[in-house]
């Protein structure tokens, strides 16, 4: 008789921990090594998106972002079979806000395509 393996289930535990502790090799560890991470917003627009493939790329971009002085909030996260779906809020110390809502595939567990679009006030850095 030969018996399925369970699939393995995406962290939403991790998630947060790693996005309220501002801790970017917890989040690191949620990727494949061969994942990819779209952004897009105001400056890398739809045509044109951000795009960082591997874990060497987005662990620079996680490192980066998660050692700036703001706080990160996971506002919601929805898991339904290989996709997730989250939405995160951030605040820098002088007020500006950002808004990241993301979709992402996963494999094995683990996230392999994600879509990340972010909304700065207007009065954001480089905005």
């Amino acid at each position: 008789m030969t018996t399925m393996a369970e699939p393995t289930a995406f962290d939403t535990r991790a998630l947060r921990e790693g996005i309220e502790r501002s801790d970017a090799e917890t989040l690191l560890a949620l990727y494949a090594d061969d994942a990819e991470l779209r952004v897009v917003d105001r400056k890398t627009q739809p045509s044109h998106p951000l795009v960082m493939h591997g874990r060497d790329e987005i662990g620079a971009m996680l490192s980066d972002i998660y050692s700036r002085e703001m706080t990160h909030t996971l506002e919601q996260v929805v898991v339904q079979d290989d996709h997730v779906a989250f939405m995160e809020s951030c605040h820098y110390p002088d007020g500006v806000r950002v808004l990241v809502t993301s979709m992402a595939d996963l494999r094995d567990g683990r996230i392999v395509d994600q879509t990340s679009i972010q909304a700065w006030d207007e009065t954001g850095p480089g905005q």
